[in-house]
């Protein structure tokens, strides 16, 4: 049996506007099951989550793992769409709890697993431990949001230099190919899905596009100076897509979460994406994409305008890139505290009872698949 689809992407992002959460978006709110589990770190909620999920790669499933920004080697999530089950970290800052208790949703406390005596003796080091993240953790926040302004500030001399007309133009032929053989569909509600694409992470600017777009036939890439007049296409195409009763999987940008990225049109086969500063990204890395269509927004920009403004623009692209990389050294103290206050958690785990769990759970998932003729 071939092993199933991994698709990798972030549910939360560390941005301008503090921890932002599409939490929501892992899965439907009337799924066959969502898990949440709750602890402290370092009792193995990650670790819980991979092992189902690997297990469920090998047996055919697609499965997505939902990463987290706070950390390059942790999962916040994994869902198993065919199944339609979810197990979501529920603790701070994401935090999660059951809607339909019962129902759909369940909490599975990892800390009914712990030494409570163990956990009380080092009380005063985990609140310690706790509050330095906590503090690290808004000192990243204060450079996005300054970052944000600064990219306020430089997307305003390039907006000024542009031929409006030529942008939403260049919007409409987007459209136009990706929705012209599409059949108008208003017999259901087209899905609309909201996530990232990247994120700030310990480790910098990260993404995983190429499992993201590993379904994508044809991408359309719009690229240009100006990343707002680049979102703005983007999220134009997206919202006819979702008009036109296509399904849409959003990807929003982690500096400004209201900008978008990234959308997939998988009826259509297709993906638009903006050029995404701060990331690597090669289109012929993605097998399934055997057409890519460029569109440049940097000919649609004065010259002579931007000429005027070179020294302000050189500054504030200087000043942007300072912040964020003050923003990531900061994202990267968080986690490495977020270890230390690990090691007082871990000892006083009794990990043989989580396995044990983890067991238990992950054959009520094979049921579940088994139930529903997966």
């Amino acid at each position: 049996m071939a092993n199933g689809k991994l698709t990798k992407l972030f549910p939360g992002g560390n941005t301008s506007r503090g921890f932002y959460s599409f939490y929501n978006y892992i899965i439907e709110n009337d799924a066959t099951r969502i898990f949440i589990l709750k602890g402290g770190p370092g009792v193995g909620k990650s670790t819980f989550m991979r092992n189902i999920g690997q297990t469920m790669l090998e047996k055919g499933f697609d499965v997505e793992y939902h990463c987290c920004s706070s950390d390059n080697d942790s999962l916040d999530g994994i869902c198993i769409p065919a199944v339609r089950v979810a197990m979501i970290d529920g603790t701070a800052p994401h935090v999660v709890d059951p809607k339909n208790p019962g129902a759909v949703d369940e909490i599975i406390h990892l800390g009914d697993f712990w030494d409570e005596e163990k956990m009380q003796a080092v009380k005063q080091q985990v609140l310690q431990s706790n509050a330095r993240v906590g503090r690290l953790f808004k000192i990243a926040y204060n450079q996005l949001a300054e970052a944000k302004v600064i990219k306020d500030e430089l997307d305003s001399y390039l907006e000024e230099a542009a031929n409006r007309s030529r942008v939403h133009e260049t919007a409409w032929k987007i459209i136009k190919s990706v929705t012209e053989d599409a059949p108008v569909q208003y017999e259901r509600e087209p899905k609309d899905r909201h996530l990232f694409a990247t994120a700030f992470t310990p480790g910098g600017q990260w993404h995983y596009l190429d499992t993201i777009l590993q379904d994508v036939k044809k991408l359309y890439l719009v690229t240009g100076d100006a990343t707002s007049l680049t979102s703005y296409v983007v999220g134009a195409v997206a919202k006819a897509a979702h008009t036109r009763g296509l399904d849409t999987s959003v990807f929003h940008c982690p500096l400004a979460p209201d900008n978008i990225d990234l959308v997939l049109i998988p009826q259509q086969g297709c993906a638009v994406m903006k050029d995404i500063p701060g990331i690597e990204f090669k289109a012929q890395n993605v097998p399934s994409i055997t057409k890519v269509k460029l569109y440049n927004l940097n000919q649609y920009l004065n010259e002579s305008i931007l000429t005027v403004y070179d020294s302000e623009i050189d500054s504030a692209q200087k000043r942007l890139s300072a912040a964020i990389n003050r923003a990531i050294s900061y994202i990267a103290k968080a986690k490495a505290e977020h270890d230390h206050m690990e090691t007082y958690y871990i000892p006083a785990m009794n990990f043989d009872a989580i396995n044990a769990k983890r067991d238990e759970i992950l054959a009520r998932v094979l049921k579940y698949a088994e139930e529903s003729g997966s």
